[in-house]
């Protein structure tokens, strides 16, 4: 990391009003087909995130960059320049060296839940509802959201029509991960560290680097993941990169028809990294008992509709909807190391729901967010 910055102090020596060298020599390298180290990535990524770099460079990189393909330690160094800019929480919550049997396990663990896609899918909230089942099982858990900006329903407008106050401080969410289990992540917390970006990524209108790399740069540190990614050729490539990035055990999945979730519509592509050793297959829902449905039974509507879904869930309701949140609460019960595989985390889901947890952590979470001082978004 030292030779980084170090790297990084020589470049801005030599910097013209034509923007950041460094962009220049990873277009460059890139437009010719071949690959950026780790070390070269980060220092561009730093760049970009710092204003070095113009809005044309950026522009370029990014397109050239997804055009070729981004590569295991493209996508751990743009990731580690992120972390680098972001205010981690201290939460007390390095699981690298804990056991799995440890009975505190619940109290310390936290799951980063997150999909990659911008615009999502055209189903309901998933992992909104998921948040709800799997804080209700005892794990604490960090979901990441969007105000939207491309014109499309996203999670934070659900979950502000369900009563959850996100105009919060940072420390707020701190306390409410800590004292309800749950915390939410908006853009706006982290407006500033993209602003030399977010417009351009905008004008784009593309899947970039960054859909990647967002995720990855949870400011709670969390080392157990479920991840969903926008094709199923990134599910192994992107559980290699939490590997990199130390994550303990993680889930990074492709469903039939949802994408980047655990699909009822079909087989999920999985890579499941676990013991420093990565399995990649496909999961059937149908081998533990969910009926196979079409994307219809799963369709979502505007934000109040979106919300009405979630509550009927967390409320006990059955149905396909219902049966997605399930199965998608049992990968994370498992990433978080509370169940030994997939059929008994079913279990532990649908008990979660069946018992009342689940509706009464939304309730909490209402209810803290309710009490906590108003945070002006920019």
């Amino acid at each position: 990391m030292t030779a980084v910055f170090l790297f990084l102090e020589n470049q801005k020596l030599n910097k013209s009003e034509g923007g950041s060298t460094m962009i220049k020599a990873a277009i460059n390298k890139i437009v010719g087909g071949d690959n950026l180290t780790e070390s070269e990535m980060e220092i561009t990524m730093l760049d970009i995130l710092g204003g070095e770099t113009t809005p044309s460079q950026v522009g370029a990189f990014l397109s050239a960059m997804r055009m070729k393909g981004e590569t295991v330690d493209e996508i751990t160094g743009a990731a580690l320049a992120l972390k680098s800019k972001l205010k981690p929480f201290q939460l007390n919550n390095n699981l690298i060296n804990l056991d799995r049997d440890d009975i505190n396990l619940e109290e310390e663990t936290i799951l980063a839940t997150s999909e990659t896609a911008d615009k999502g899918t055209s189903t309901f909230n998933v992992s909104s509802a998921t948040i709800c089942v799997v804080a209700g099982g005892g794990v604490k858990v960090v979901r990441q959201g969007n105000w939207p900006k491309y014109g499309f329903i996203g999670a934070a407008d659900v979950v502000q029509h369900l009563g959850v106050n996100l105009d919060i401080s940072r420390s707020d969410v701190q306390r409410c991960i800590e004292e309800v289990g749950i915390g939410f992540l908006c853009a706006p917390m982290f407006h500033g560290i993209m602003r030399y970006v977010d417009e351009i990524r905008t004008e784009m209108g593309i899947r970039t680097i960054f859909n990647l790399i967002g995720p990855l740069a949870n400011p709670a540190g969390a080392s157990a993941h479920v991840l969903g990614v926008y094709d199923s050729t990134l599910t192994e490539k992107m559980a290699k990169v939490l590997k990199k990035l130390g994550a303990r055990e993680a889930f990074v999945v492709f469903g039939e028809g949802t994408y980047d979730e655990i699909s009822i519509c079909g087989p999920t592509q999985i890579s499941h990294l676990i013991n420093d050793e990565i399995v990649s297959y496909q999961l059937d829902p149908q081998e533990y008992g969910f009926k196979k449905v079409t994307i219809e039974a799963l369709r979502g509507g505007d934000a109040q509709e979106n919300s009405r879904i979630i509550n009927d869930i967390v409320s006990g309701s059955p149905g396909p909807k219902r049966d997605m949140v399930v199965l998608n609460a049992a990968a994370a019960f498992v990433a978080a190391g509370l169940e030994r595989d997939i059929k008994a985390g079913i279990q532990r889901a649908a008990d979660v729901i069946g018992s009342g947890k689940a509706k009464e952590k939304l309730d909490a979470l209402i209810r803290f967010t309710s009490g906590c001082s108003y945070f002006t978004r920019n």
